[in-house]
């Protein structure tokens, strides 16, 4: 009876993580506009002070469903454009949007690690991670168009 206790103890434990799981690529579903998550480019995700995992195709999808239900996120990482497929926490990256960037859902957004001598013509500057949610606040229709 202990030896199953014990066992019970282990699985919850393992079963609350607050880890980020990596994302399956061409299997793992966007927990916004429901798309099977494919470019390793835009991804993001995002894990709840629950332990509960979202992933998105689009880093627009993040920021509209964090928006929309105001959860209470630990971790938030987006793929460093860069770098596809390798994910950066959001404080630690600068936000670019520009006609030229073709991210999944049409908000033309990348994630550029802070630092990073990105230039691109016609865009409409670097953001924070604070700085994008206020952008898309402003821009009511962005976060609604994706559902």
């Amino acid at each position: 009876m202990k030896k199953i206790i014990y066992l019970l103890m282990l699985v919850l434990f393992i079963a609350c993580s607050y880890e980020p799981q990596p994302i399956d690529y061409g299997n793992d579903n966007c927990d916004f506009c429901e798309m099977t998550i494919v470019s390793k480019a835009y991804a993001a995700q995002a894990v709840s002070e629950k332990g509960k995992q979202y992933k998105y195709d689009a880093i627009e999808c993040m920021v509209s469903d964090q928006l929309q239900h105001n959860y209470n996120i630990s971790v938030n990482l987006v793929a460093n454009f860069e770098q596809p497929g390798t994910m950066i926490d959001v404080n630690k990256t600068g936000f670019v949007i520009n006609d030229s960037i073709k991210s999944p859902m049409g908000g033309n957004l990348a994630a550029f690690e802070k630092g990073s001598p990105v230039v691109i013509d016609g865009s409409e500057g670097t953001f924070s991670w604070e700085e994008l949610k206020a952008h898309f606040l402003q821009n009511d229709s962005i976060t609604t168009s994706y559902q």
